[in-house]
């Protein structure tokens, strides 16, 4: 069923990974392209995002990277309008990636963010204007899921720091009231452009790191994910292929 968008904005697919996890499928095909249930993963993230009115979307690419961009002339984008921030010369991982993407997202409007690999119907509309009324630089899509590593958020669902419960590490970077949820990335985020702004960090790093940084001084949420339909396909052990 499709959406009626309440302001027009943008979005950016994460696509450039080298999907190590799904691997030996991915030593001759990229992450984007592994089928589910008879679709690829990126055209289930395009039509996610365009059931929701996105028009504009930029996808970053890496590993195959000719495959995708054939892939996409193959199926003339979807019918919308998609750009490409090419990593072939160097991987940049999720914050990176964004900021070599940021020329994409020029203006006020806040834009999602979304992993390939994330098969989901999350209501884009609800959660944007979730985003807008809170005055957060950033959202984050969490879900109460087992995991290793998860978000720390206080009671208001601010972001206060990050655990991996396999290592041992904590990191806290805002004072909790004592109460903290731990909760697991869902994979979807909405930023507003200011914070393209505040990335000083060159290269390749991710945009966990970046959070637990801009937390310290800028609010970020989490925003429950409780949708119907959410898979991580690398966890998968069916059925892709």
């Amino acid at each position: 069923m499709t959406n009626t968008k309440t302001v027009p904005y943008k979005a950016m697919i994460l696509a450039a990974g080298l999907g190590t996890r799904l691997r030996p499928i991915t030593n001759s095909i990229p992450k984007a392209l592994v089928k589910v249930d008879g679709s690829t993963l990126l055209e289930g993230a395009i039509r996610h995002l365009a059931g929701f009115g996105i028009q504009e979307i930029i996808i970053n690419v890496h590993h195959f990277a000719d495959q995708i961009l054939e892939y996409l002339v193959h199926n003339n984008n979807f019918g919308l309008d998609i750009a490409i921030s090419d990593e072939r010369d160097q991987l940049l991982d999720t914050g990176g990636g964004l900021k070599k993407a940021s020329w994409f997202f020029e203006g006020e409007t806040p834009f999602v963010v979304r992993n390939v690999d994330v098969i989901s119907d999350k209501d884009l509309n609800a959660m944007m204007e979730n985003h807008i009324r809170s005055g957060a630089i950033a959202t984050l899509a969490v879900r109460n899921r087992e995991t290793s590593r998860y978000f720390i958020f206080n009671t208001d669902y601010r972001l206060c720091g990050w655990i991996n419960n396999k290592t041992g590490e904590k990191i806290m970077v805002v004072e909790s009231p004592g109460i903290e949820e731990l909760l697991a990335f869902s994979g979807i985020q909405i930023l507003n452009p200011e914070l393209l702004g505040l990335i000083t960090e060159e290269g390749k790093f991710s945009l966990v790191d970046l959070y637990l940084r801009l937390a310290k001084d800028q609010k970020i949420n989490g925003y429950l994910d409780s949708s119907s339909i959410w898979k991580d396909v690398g966890t998968l052990p069916q059925p892709v292929g």
